[in-house]
């Protein structure tokens, strides 16, 4: 196995961290990761925000529901879907930005997006770094549009804590990879694979928690899966410029 797949392979997400700097060339050099990641048609529909000033990684924490490690860590990057940069593209060849008056540009930002915070998080953990992914930035979306001063055509998606691990946790375990190739066609029978699976996280919930927490990953995904997290987030969407109508 080479670098690159022990990196990908050994991925577990941090929430201890140093105050150890990232350093101004680790940064770098996972911003340039992102920006070399493949975008649909070179649109390039990302952009990240980086944070380290302390008292706004502060209300970032405050606004993703509390998320301590936050403002622990030295770095928060914001990745927003952002036509911004394609809507003045438009003015320059005298066209009209028609993509987001669907679904699809929706799509087509949070796609790129995903790239990118994957390509993100396999560098900076390449470079020894621990990683997050934060996804309650949809959470209070007016407010973190506001505060970074998000202009029309750009939507956060996802936010990355970026530090030094003060405490490697445990590699969590993940489906037998039979449950997600499917061969040819999709295997509708998968039962079996989620009832295995349950026993699996079961067993690391108990032993990460001393015994306090033994709940099985349908228990976990039932208690959140069952409503809507943001359902103000169409309307944000709208506000910003992409148009999902009924």
């Amino acid at each position: 196995m080479n670098s690159v797949l022990e990196t990908l392979n050994n991925h577990r997400s941090i929430r201890q961290y140093t105050n150890e700097p990232v350093s101004e060339e680790q940064l770098t050099a996972i911003i340039d990761a992102v920006q070399a990641a493949p975008s649909s048609i070179n649109g390039q529909q990302v952009t990240v925000i980086t944070v380290q000033n302390p008292e706004t990684k502060k209300k970032v924490a405050e606004l993703t529901g509390g998320q301590m490690w936050i403002e622990q860590a030295p770095v928060f990057l914001l990745f927003c879907a952002d036509f911004n940069r394609a809507k003045i593209a438009t003015e320059l060849t005298g066209t009209e930005l028609e993509v987001t008056d669907g679904a699809e540009a929706v799509l087509v930002g949070a796609t790129d997006v995903g790239i990118a915070v994957g390509t993100a998080t396999a560098a900076a953990e390449s470079m020894g770094l621990g990683t997050v992914p934060i996804g309650a930035v949809r959470g209070r979306t007016d407010e973190m549009i506001e505060l970074f001063d998000i202009p029309k055509y750009v939507f956060p998606v996802c936010g990355l804590v970026v530090g030094h691990p003060a405490d490697r946790s445990a590699k969590k375990p993940r489906f037998p990879q039979e449950a997600v190739r499917h061969a040819e066609k999709y295997n509708n029978d998968l039962k079996g694979f989620v009832q295995q699976y349950d026993e699996q996280i079961s067993a690391y919930m108990t032993n990460r928690t001393n015994g306090k927490e033994t709940r099985t990953w349908s228990e976990t995904i039932s208690s959140l899966y069952t409503r809507v997290y943001y359902p103000h987030i169409k309307e944000m969407l709208n506000e910003q410029g992409f148009s999902l109508k009924e």
